[in-house]
């Protein structure tokens, strides 16, 4: 069995995943590539980016995040705000809604479950 790895995470190619459909200002598009995906679907890993923008958001499953670059607000509905920028680290629990708020394009490497 291979282990599935990126040498260089600034260095991979990544997919055009098109424009944010819950845009609220601005046009956020997204880019990503994933790395990984269990067989049975149940996780996934990879890289994400995203172009400055508002849009509102539901986190689907667990998800951790280790911060790339860019620089962003993500705000809970009870109105907690998490600042993010290269270097921080974030874990959304499944059904987190909000808005994110990115000032600055946004990378991210993730792990979803």
């Amino acid at each position: 069995m291979t282990t599935p790895h990126w040498a260089k995470a600034d260095a991979v190619a990544l997919e055009d995943w098109g424009a944010s459909t819950t845009a609220t200002e601005g046009n956020p598009v997204m880019a990503g590539k994933i790395l990984s995906v269990n067989a049975d679907g149940s996780s996934e890993c990879g890289i994400w980016s995203c172009t400055p923008g508002t849009r509102k958001i539901t986190i689907a499953s667990d998800e951790f995040c280790v911060f790339l670059g860019g620089k962003g607000l993500y705000i809970s509905e009870d109105g907690e705000e998490i600042a993010v920028e290269a270097g921080s680290i974030v874990f959304f629990p499944r059904g987190w809604t909000g808005t994110s708020i990115i000032t600055e394009t946004l990378s991210k490497a993730f792990m979803s479950r």
